[in-house]
């Protein structure tokens, strides 16, 4: 059941959903589900590959980022994962260090004015998000999962930590990801959330990564502020 944009806030903190938008959605609890413990395995082995290949992109995305912004190279900032718990994921810096912090990215008023210039093609093809393969090999997240929110983002925690999405980690992509990724409203995300859990398999996995490939070269979804991409 999607919902019209014209019956939303425009920032997601101080949204409210209702149990209108929610109905349908049961418990799920896929803690104990054959296939977590397989994911657990491929998530790391996959993680540690993915760092080894990418060992000299990274050392080059690295300096770039610090030639073109002098400071931190890697932006870390606390997050909400498996069983509501929180830590830190790790990004390559794309904004500047005068950028308001635990702020979602779209709900920052003119971005654009603190994203660098090599962030913006950081962000575009989601490079920035390389560092979280660390996350993943730490098992603070999975490769596929929903999208870990920062702690602010309080309506949306209630109705996953409600719904079981919070039995599994948090990935570095997931269902709302290929499916509009910022565009995509609460109570929505919340719904996409829960069809990853009610489908949780491999099948529901392999899905995803295949769809987040073109998604990820078309730059779609991706919103800067109040502008959208799609």
């Amino acid at each position: 059941m999607a919902v019209t944009e014209e019956k939303r806030p425009q920032t997601r903190e101080n949204y409210v959903i209702t149990e209108e938008e929610m109905a349908g959605l049961t418990p799920v609890d896929v803690s104990a589900h054959p296939y977590a413990g397989v994911k657990r395995v491929l998530d790391a082995v996959l993680a540690a590959i993915g760092l080894l290949v990418l060992l000299l992109p990274i050392a080059i995305i690295a300096v770039i980022i610090y030639v073109d912004d002098p400071g931190k190279v890697i932006f870390a900032q606390r997050r909400v994962g498996l069983g509501g718990k929180q830590f830190r994921v790790y990004k390559f810096r794309t904004m500047k260090l005068s950028t308001p912090k635990y702020m979602a990215t779209s709900d920052v008023v003119d971005p654009n004015q603190y994203i660098t210039r090599v962030g913006k093609v950081l962000r575009k093809l989601s490079l920035d998000e390389i560092p979280q393969l660390w996350n993943v090999l730490k098992g603070d997240m999975s490769l596929v999962g929903p999208r870990p929110l920062i702690p602010s983002e309080e309506q949306i925690h209630i109705m996953r930590s409600r719904f079981g999405v919070y039995t599994t980690r948090p990935g570095v992509t997931g269902l709302a990801q290929v499916n509009g990724r910022d565009t995509v409203l609460p109570a929505d995300k919340v719904r996409y959330d829960w069809q990853y859990v009610e489908g949780f398999g491999f099948g529901m996995d392999m899905k995803i990564l295949l769809s987040t490939i073109p998604k990820v070269f078309a730059g779609s979804g991706v919103v800067e502020g109040g502008k959208k991409k799609k």
